[in-house]
């Protein structure tokens, strides 16, 4: 007699209606040549697509395994914590951010008790324990505006974002990780020359 019947893949249907639930958590940039906002799992991809060719391009002597876990599990909170605007003008929803990721944290921790390097990988980069979660959210914080530069500045046009702005919120995240400081001056090198067609600036 066949034991698939009572094979309980009920955690695994769990598992993916989160990922469902990711997808539909937007970000305030646009996709490039897109109308649309980008989505969380649009976001993750990316983050552990880059972070895999910096490591590798660098030749630095970090584990992927872990890169890959902290760039596809550090904005799972969101699903029930919401995505916090960098740019966001109310001081309220910055204060209240730590406390929300927290509570989303001990969900998620319940309700996949049997996921554990999830929880492991979600607080290991919450609080940068090794280079590998430090490069990943340094990484993390220069990605939006990379995407956006890419764009013509559109998102930052329509949501009255300036390059001082921007400077000011990456420079002490990015710093956590010299690798990608390195990348960042760069870029913000560029966006800072090309700043009359990025912004909206005052005639």
């Amino acid at each position: 007699m066949s034991n698939r019947a009572s094979f309980d893949v009920s955690n695994l249907l769990q598992i993916f209606r989160l990922t469902h639930v990711f997808q539909r958590i937007e970000r305030r940039l646009h996709v490039t040549g897109s109308d649309r906002w980008e989505n969380d799992a649009e976001h993750s991809y990316q983050l552990a697509f880059i972070a895999w060719y910096i490591v590798q391009k660098e030749q630095l002597p970090l584990r992927l395994d872990k890169i890959f876990m902290y760039a596809l599990a550090h904005d799972l909170v969101e699903v029930y914590a919401g995505d916090t605007f960098a740019h966001d003008a109310d001081a309220a929803v910055h204060a209240s951010k730590a406390e929300r990721e927290r509570l989303a944290a001990e969900r998620l921790r319940a309700e996949f008790a049997d996921f554990g390097e999830l929880h492991e990988a979600i607080q290991g980069y919450e609080h940068l324990v090794d280079e590998e979660s430090r490069l990943v959210y340094a990484l993390d914080k220069i990605l939006p505006p990379t995407n956006i530069y890419l764009d013509g500045g559109r998102t930052w046009r329509e949501l009255g974002i300036t390059q001082e702005m921007i400077a000011k919120a990456k420079a002490d995240k990015v710093a956590v990780s010299p690798v990608i400081r390195k990348y960042w001056e760069v870029i913000l090198d560029s966006i800072k020359k090309e700043e009359s067609v990025l912004f909206d600036l005052p005639t």
